[in-house]
């Protein structure tokens, strides 16, 4: 294992750690359920609630770019990363303070610093993480091409897993307050016509309308595809999908959104989002589907 590569497991070892911690804490003191009294326990608890969430995905966008840097180059990885944050920060921007594609909502304070006011600095960071583990699942399950029409479907395909992450995460997030759907007045403003204002704005999943997992899918297929143009699918088989890293990434961020589904008793959203992300990171775990090995008959010639 290459120096990189061991730096690489090791940032993702404490954004692990990071995750598993501060679930516990929303799970235990957060609810109240533990009381935590005198010093220094209450000023750790006090530092640890407003550095822990920004600083894990931080880790998780370091562990990330330092395992694309070392497999594919650093310039090349740099250039994945600054795409990826670039299109989706523009993404969540136009969705904050326009409605659009995800529909009418809002972030909180609890993420840190606000890009112009809309958008926590840690948002971005974590689509490029999201869906560079993404790509790399999409590697171990299909065989590459680099094809227009592969690139394609490679990218609806990380699509589709980032939705999937989606399906907890977005219930969790709103119950503990860190955006909120509003009303619809962005949308209406925006000149959406009235036919459709109620795809953008009713109440479908746990508070969240239809066109958040409409924009998700919109948004992260068009930015994978994107990303397929700086490091195409042969490339990212070749050279990325070996390492099971992107899959530990992609299964560690799913963690905390199904457990505060859970505590919340968001049965439907917790099983469901399990079942989501669970069932491609399982099968891509096995391996890159391009370098299984085959056991042929015996006397059968290879």
């Amino acid at each position: 294992m290459s120096t990189g590569a061991r730096a690489a497991w090791w940032l993702f070892a404490a954004h692990a750690a990071l995750i598993v911690f501060s679930t516990a804490a929303m799970l235990t003191v957060l609810t109240g359920s533990v009381e935590v009294t005198g010093e220094p326990a209450a000023t750790i608890m006090r530092v640890s609630y407003r550095i822990a969430g920004p600083a894990y995905v931080v880790l998780g966008t370091l562990s990330a770019l330092v395992f694309a840097g070392s497999t594919i180059g650093w310039r090349r990885g740099g250039t994945l990363a600054a795409v990826a944050i670039t299109l989706s920060l523009a993404a969540e921007l136009a969705g904050t303070s326009l409605g659009l594609p995800f529909g009418d909502y809002t972030y909180s304070g609890m993420l840190g610093y606000r890009i112009f006011g809309l958008v926590p600095v840690p948002i971005p960071l974590s689509w490029f993480y999201m869906l560079l583990a993404s790509l790399v699942i999409v590697s171990r399950l299909r065989p590459a091409s680099d094809s227009i029409r592969a690139r394609w479907w490679w990218a609806l395909g990380a699509g589709l897993l980032m939705v999937a992450w989606d399906v907890s995460m977005d219930p969790a997030m709103v119950k503990t307050g860190h955006w909120a759907w509003g009303g619809g007045d962005a949308i209406i403003a925006s000149g959406v016509p009235p036919w459709l204002v109620a795809f953008f704005t009713a109440d479908a999943f746990y508070g969240m309308p239809l066109s958040n997992w409409f924009g998700w899918l919109l948004t992260a297929t068009l930015v994978a595809r994107a990303m397929l143009s700086v490091v195409p699918p042969d490339e990212i088989t070749r050279r990325m999908s070996r390492s099971s890293l992107p899959v530990a990434l992609y299964l560690a961020n799913g963690v905390m959104p199904v457990a505060l589904c859970l505590r919340e008793g968001y049965w439907w959203a917790a099983a469901l989002g399990a079942l989501a992300m669970g069932t491609p990171a399982v099968l891509a775990w096995r391996g890159p589907v391009t370098h299984r090995s085959v056991d042929l008959p015996v006397g059968r010639p290879a």
